[in-house]
């Protein structure tokens, strides 16, 4: 339970932008940046002199975030701001989207997976007729990240060539879960027959797509690791005040008192994808509110992350595979 109130309660942030040198030369990329904590994370990246993209659902409302941005940081150290259009809830068009950005980079250091939705009204599905939690939360990041999976590649040759450690674990996946897992998950983690025949419970079907992402960062970090050199976080960025709740309107009325600004919780992601306390050692890891890793996963968790010849239940690997195979045609 002490694990649990840190997170509801979490000490002031240790790292912050006061902490991470300039950043020019990387390439960031977070989806669902035109607000909330996406929006207060690409603030501080341009501020710090990095080539940031955002992704937002149309060029007005991306367009209209960069410059809210630059009015916010009217000083930055030589950052960059562009955008990419994104409907995560389109496994169709996202070849189009990550084509897009590939047009203009030749490598991507960082990805954050920031964008999501929480309780839409109840029946709500994606274009591909999926539960729109787990297609927008899971589905589509799933296919955008193996699409972008040379340019990580590519970042992780770039700083061997310019003998920047590989082993050091600067080129990251960042992977957003939430505290209602912990608090709420079944004792096997997900239900795989409710991934077909979602129940009509809204809040489950959140928390299902939430340890989805956390199954995908453990599972991404079993398969690229070792052989790609990049690192794989997923984290809860802790209670904040977005319109991630804005269907969900009894849940904020409810949680006010707990909910905090998005810049805090930016510093949760900032951690996770900036932070020298994750690397390769201990790739796969969890990050907890506002930047510190977790260290008292609940076991039945661990047990799912980990493969059946590891003594666990291979979980995490089953949903894996049926995000694979439910993507496989849009590739």
């Amino acid at each position: 339970m002490g694990a649990q109130l840190s997170q509801f309660f979490p000490p002031r942030p240790t790292f912050t932008e006061k902490n991470i040198p300039a950043q020019k030369g990387k390439v960031f990329l977070i989806t669902g940046g035109t607000s909330g904590i996406g929006f207060e994370l690409a603030k501080i990246l341009y501020r710090k002199g990095a080539k940031v993209y955002i992704t937002g659902r149309t060029e007005a409302k991306a367009q209209n975030a960069i410059q809210a941005i630059q009015r916010a940081v009217p000083q930055s150290e030589g950052g960059q701001l562009d955008f990419i259009t994104l409907e995560l809830d389109d496994l169709a068009s996202i070849k189009t989207s990550a084509e897009a950005f590939k047009a203009k980079e030749p490598k991507l250091d960082i990805l954050w997976n920031n964008a999501g939705v929480s309780q839409p009204p109840l029946g709500s599905v994606s274009k591909q007729g999926i539960e729109l939690q787990l297609a927008t939360n899971c589905l589509g990041p799933f296919l955008f990240t193996q699409m972008l999976l040379p340019l990580l590649d590519a970042a992780v040759t770039a700083n061997t060539n310019a003998n920047v450690d590989a082993s050091a674990g600067s080129v990251r996946v960042v992977w957003l879960s939430s505290q209602v897992v912990e608090l709420s998950a079944p004792p096997e983690g997900i239900i795989m027959a409710e991934l077909s025949s979602p129940p009509r419970d809204n809040v489950r079907n959140y928390t299902t797509s939430k340890l989805g992402n956390w199954f995908l960062s453990a599972e991404f970090a079993r398969r690229y690791g070792a052989e790609h050199a990049i690192v794989s976080v997923a984290l809860n960025p802790g209670a904040a005040n977005t319109s991630l709740l804005r269907n969900a309107r009894l849940m904020k009325i409810l949680s006010w008192p707990l909910l905090n600004s998005p810049k805090l919780a930016a510093r949760t992601e900032l951690f996770a994808g900036l932070s020298p306390d994750i690397s390769m050692e201990n790739n796969g890891c969890y990050v907890i509110p506002w930047g510190r890793i977790h260290t008292a996963v609940a076991p039945n968790l661990l047990n799912a992350m980990k493969l059946k010849e590891e003594g666990g239940t291979g979980r995490a690997k089953e949903f894996w595979d049926f995000c694979e195979e439910r993507t496989n045609d849009y590739r």
